[in-house]
């Protein structure tokens, strides 16, 4: 879906952002969840200033992005959002009750299982790469890190989404495993690489990650 200024949904994003960091930033999420379910959005771009400042916090507290409202209700982390998203569209979200607290379960668990073991991971080889603590935890990061992907790839197999048709779990695992900064370690698990290219081949991956590229400034923007 093309980017909507009328839209009921609106996804709050920064209008700039390092060369590095383009591609990733978490309001890659909402937006992927809102193609797969054909729900146009708006987007709303803002500067760092604005995400400090009291006005905002009161939206997201913690002066980060994403911040999502529609018309109905007012949400900040990106999980929820994808979830809340995929509550409004039956091609994110399996019928019954069973299959709807499967996708929840992997949702919470590629956030809260997987994505701080990712993160401790880049903040080591993206922000502290020469630090003479990170190369001495590096070691242990990196076996953390081994026995989640385990994990998720022995429950995969052969799979190609986590429970059965696409849905709002894989897009978050998708964007988890992308963080993922040693290659190698990567590359001990084929159907985890193969699952996430197959979930980035999606037509609203790529219209997701063209909208977020193309929203952010040259320069840096104040405001």
């Amino acid at each position: 879906m093309p980017i909507d200024p009328n839209a009921t949904i609106e996804i709050t994003s920064f209008a700039w952002v390092p060369e590095l960091a383009r591609g990733f930033v978490r309001d890659l999420r909402p937006r992927w969840a809102c193609e797969e379910a054909g729900l146009g959005y708006a987007e709303r771009l803002i500067g760092f200033e604005t995400a400090k400042g009291e006005d905002y916090r009161r939206e997201q507290p913690f002066g980060q992005v994403p911040a999502y409202r529609d018309d109905e209700v007012q949400m900040f982390e990106s999980g929820a959002m994808v979830l809340r998203i995929a509550e409004r569209s039956d091609k994110l979200m399996p019928e019954g009750a069973a299959g709807r607290s499967r996708v929840l379960t992997w949702v919470t668990a590629a956030l809260n299982s997987v994505e701080p073991f990712v993160f401790d991971l880049v903040d080591i080889d993206t922000f502290n790469p020469d630090a003479e603590w990170g190369k001495l935890r590096r070691p242990q990061v990196i076996d953390n890190l081994r026995g989640r992907l385990a994990g998720v790839s022995g429950w995969l197999g052969e799979k190609e989404y986590l429970e059965g048709d696409f849905s709002a779990a894989d897009i978050i695992m998708t964007t988890v495993l992308r963080e993922v900064s040693d290659d190698a370690l990567l590359a001990e698990f084929p159907n985890l690489i193969a699952y996430r290219d197959r979930c980035m081949s999606r037509p609203a991956f790529e219209r997701a990650l063209n909208a977020q590229l193309a929203s952010f400034a040259p320069e840096p923007v104040p405001a």
